[in-house]
């Protein structure tokens, strides 16, 4: 298998969520270490305030923490989130969250997540993640 060919079926692995599809979630950028993923905000994904539910814009960040924490092939999970809500959304905006490896250890890895309002650029939210590698690969490792 060729680097090239690694890397576009873990990028098909990892579109193949179906949260991301359900809340129309868009992965559109899948890299060693980085993600990116998009979503629109519908009214379903209000509260009784009429903004954003916190749980889908913690869910947006966790899609691309995922994205990012498993974008080697390797198979990894979440050992821990800490989010900041830091701004409100509302219908109609555009939200993107971005992840960012900061530290890659042996067995687990640190993401910085950002989600901002894509028009505006307004910070919405920011977490700090931790995954844990687990042995088994997805997509197996170049030789």
């Amino acid at each position: 298998m060729t680097e090239q060919s690694r890397e576009a079926a873990i990028n098909a692995h990892i579109q193949n969520d179906a949260f991301a599809r359900l809340l129309g979630a868009e992965v559109t950028i899948v890299a060693p270490g980085h993600s990116r993923v998009c979503l629109t905000v519908t009214d379903q994904m209000t509260n009784f305030h009429g903004m954003t539910h916190g749980g889908v814009i913690f869910a947006l960040g966790d899609l691309a923490f995922a994205a990012a924490g498993n974008s080697r092939g390797q198979t990894a999970v979440a050992l821990n989130v800490s989010i900041f809500f830091l701004n409100p959304s509302k219908v109609g905006d555009r939200l993107v969250a971005e992840a960012k490896e900061c530290h890659l250890g042996g067995r687990t890895g640190l993401y910085e997540i950002t989600v901002t309002e894509e028009t505006s650029g307004t910070i919405i939210a920011r977490s700090q993640d931790l995954v844990y590698r687990k042995k088994s690969w997805f997509v197996p490792q170049a030789r």
